[in-house]
């Protein structure tokens, strides 16, 4: 585990104990306080090739207390070190499921008080919706560079944006939600898990890791082939909307349920009304697929109504299911009989924005 011990505030013995990366006339004891906190998980399969190297700059740049974990479960450690470190920003390295566990520790332990500081995602992990969604891309080297430039500015606010978050309760009585940005269910999780158990495992770039599958989704959907090889079918769903109200109900080929900007291959899907839930749901019928992607393809997807299409708002959405599987940011939760999973919108983070 890589860690930098936090810098005290104190006034020394013969002058003020100044913490920056530049020392004011005055000053004794003076030592670099880190701008940027580096949470890094270096199980994350996007890891492997990258790691190296950013550890190596962080023991070059006094800018960056680095700390790494290998389970969810020494996150809320690694918080309370941070939290002594006062960074100006946290940065996540790792997956969305490295994401969606921080998001989590970070909105339930309290560790920050009232002013957490804003989260930067760094672009690696097999899956970066989340990086992607606030402009992170290509080295993640390149991407810390860049915060630590912003950190050093007087005013992050020109490059940080509110996020709303999704709560996600199992059953009743869950006081401690899980804490994520994106939810796939039906078809798409089945897909989701297809890619991550069976194409993954090849060693395959990403991009044709992704390509593969989504041809093999198509196929399924589309041309209503059944084979072992394929994505495996979905289970009925019942989704029920509140505020406004609502119910879905059968198989879907997607169920995906956010408050990301950017839904799905990019695509910004109508005006978002501030406090709710985006849900975009395409039934499980070759037509319904097709129209959605010419939908998709004309700018039209969650614009205009579409036969087998719908795309919703609401404050809070309930889904029930058959021992069906949903993926939050990474992490798989099943939706039992008599258990169902209720999202509503959490509390907004600040996060940094690299691109517009």
């Amino acid at each position: 585990m890589s860690k930098v011990l936090p810098m005290s505030d104190a006034a020394g013995p013969e002058g003020p104990l100044c913490t920056g990366s530049g020392a004011p006339s005055g000053c004794t004891g003076w030592t670099p306080r880190p701008r940027i906190a580096l949470l890094s998980n270096p199980k994350s399969t996007g890891n492997i090739a990258q790691l190296p190297r950013i550890r190596a700059y962080c023991a070059e740049h006094p800018d960056v207390f680095h700390y790494e974990v290998e389970h969810a479960s020494q996150i809320g450690e690694a918080m309370k070190s941070i939290a002594l470190v006062r960074p100006k920003v946290l940065a996540i390295n790792g997956g969305d499921g490295t994401v969606q566990a921080t998001l989590t520790e970070l909105y339930n332990g309290g560790h920050f008080g009232e002013e957490p500081p804003p989260v930067a995602v760094l672009p690696s992990g097999k899956t970066n919706l989340i990086a992607l969604d606030l402009g992170a891309r290509g080295d993640p080297v390149e991407t810390l560079e860049r915060l630590i430039a912003l950190a050093r500015t007087d005013d992050l606010a020109p490059y940080t944006v509110a996020r709303e978050l999704i709560a996600l309760r199992r059953g009743r009585g869950d006081d401690r939600p899980v804490i994520g940005m994106f939810l796939g269910g039906a078809g798409l999780a089945e897909t989701m898990l297809y890619c991550r158990e069976k194409i993954y495992p090849l060693g395959l770039p990403n991009s044709v890791a992704h390509a593969i599958t989504a041809v093999a989704a198509m196929a399924k959907q589309i041309f209503q082939i059944r084979a072992s090889f394929l994505p495996p079918d979905s289970k009925p769903l019942d989704v029920s909307l509140s505020q406004p109200s609502g119910q879905l109900s059968g198989r879907f080929s997607l169920l995906a349920v956010t408050t990301l900007e950017k839904l799905l291959l990019s695509t910004n899907i109508g005006a978002h009304r501030q406090g709710t839930l985006k849900l975009l749901a395409i039934e499980e019928r070759p037509k319904s697929v097709v129209r959605a992607l010419f939908a998709k393809i004309l700018g039209k997807l969650g614009r205009s109504n579409v036969d087998g299409v719908h795309f919703k708002e609401a404050d809070e959405i309930t889904i029930e299911g058959d021992s069906s599987e949903l993926i939050l940011d990474g992490e798989t939760i099943r939706a039992e009989p008599g258990y169902p999973i209720r999202l509503r919108t959490a509390q907004p983070l600040s996060f940094v924005k690299l691109a517009a």
